[in-house]
């Protein structure tokens, strides 16, 4: 990947005073922050198939208390806050 950036010439000058090149330095910023950053987590099978979870959920359904509309409405949930 190519990336062009303007460098202030006060951080250029620093950067020469300890026998840096701007480039080289940026690149080794680059450099640490990628070997620093996290790994990608690689996704997660799924234990069973979604047709198999709805299945799952309907078998216990019966156990399940009846709520009413109202019960299920925003203001419900948030009748003790203002």
């Amino acid at each position: 990947m190519q990336i062009t950036v303007t460098i202030p010439d006060e951080f250029a000058a620093q950067v020469q005073a300890r026998g840096l090149t701007p480039e080289s330095y940026v690149e080794s910023l680059i450099g640490d922050a990628a070997r620093k950053a996290p790994k990608a987590i690689p996704p997660v099978e799924p234990r069973m198939s979604i047709d198999e979870f709805i299945r799952a959920m309907a078998e216990n359904s019966d156990k399940l208390p009846h709520l009413s509309d109202e019960a299920l409405t925003r203001e419900s949930f948030y009748q003790d806050h203002d």
